[in-house]
């Protein structure tokens, strides 16, 4: 692997707080890590370590006060807001604990949304066997269970065959069951198209199945791992 791919994503020094004052909060507080292209990155940490702002500022979602993360080589900060929303359309895709599907469109519909943000996007079709939803293509969100709409909002996000994938806490809603058919879902999509994963969880078990881990505490990087000895989210127990 070259440098620039072990580098494919980097965070250098990255800072941010919110309120003034007495009341300032410190979230970030000089984070430094780099994440290699097609790797599959858990972020561990509890409530308040700087997860959810840490994934905001790689989605472009939120900015830092100081610090950089630069995406291929490129920076975030010198993209300016046009630069911002394509890097969002055309790179990044998301999956959240909450579905947010569209109510009155089919599943194949809800995919599609995705598919036309981008210039290249996944065949719907192939994709629909992956997701194992094929059969359920035209079934409505509420017609299905908890675990087949998150399969959907996965399928949504991976259609515009993303360079990221971003997922945050993708099981936090979910039964055991149902958490390990989505994690194993996650696993199969990182093999089949190599997108470069991060994904945001407090489940201790889940950094088994991972190619590197970043433990957080108090906005800083405790320690990050690269997984020597990974296991399959078919073998992951909690």
């Amino acid at each position: 692997m070259s440098e620039e791919e072990r580098d494919f994503l980097k965070i250098v020094n990255l800072k941010k707080g919110f309120g003034r004052g007495e009341t300032r909060q410190e979230v970030l507080r000089g984070m430094n890590f780099s994440v290699a292209k097609g790797e599959f990155c858990v972020i561990l940490g509890p409530s308040g370590s700087g997860k959810s702002t840490l994934l905001n500022i790689i989605g472009g979602i939120d900015n830092a006060d100081s610090g950089y993360i630069s995406i291929n080589g490129d920076k975030l900060e010198d993209m300016g807001e046009k630069g911002l929303t394509k890097y969002r359309r055309k790179h990044l895709g998301y999956v959240f604990q909450m579905y947010n599907l569209i109510g009155n469109l089919n599943v194949k519909e809800n995919i599609e949304v995705g598919a036309y943000l981008s210039d290249c996007p996944l065949d719907i079709d192939e994709l629909l066997h992956t997701l194992g939803l094929y059969d359920h293509r035209y079934k409505l969100p509420n017609q299905l269970s908890g675990g087949q709409q998150q399969r959907v909002s996965i399928g949504r996000a991976i259609v515009k065959n993303p360079d990221i994938l971003l997922c945050d806490e993708p099981t936090g809603a979910l039964d055991y069951n149902t958490s390990k058919e989505i994690l194993k879902l996650i696993e199969e999509i990182n093999k089949k198209y190599g997108n470069t994963i991060i994904m945001v969880t407090h489940n201790e078990a889940i950094r088994h199945m991972a190619d590197h881990v970043v433990k957080l505490r108090d906005g800083g990087v405790r320690h990050h791992d690269i997984n020597t000895s990974k296991v399959s989210a078919a073998e992951l127990e909690w």
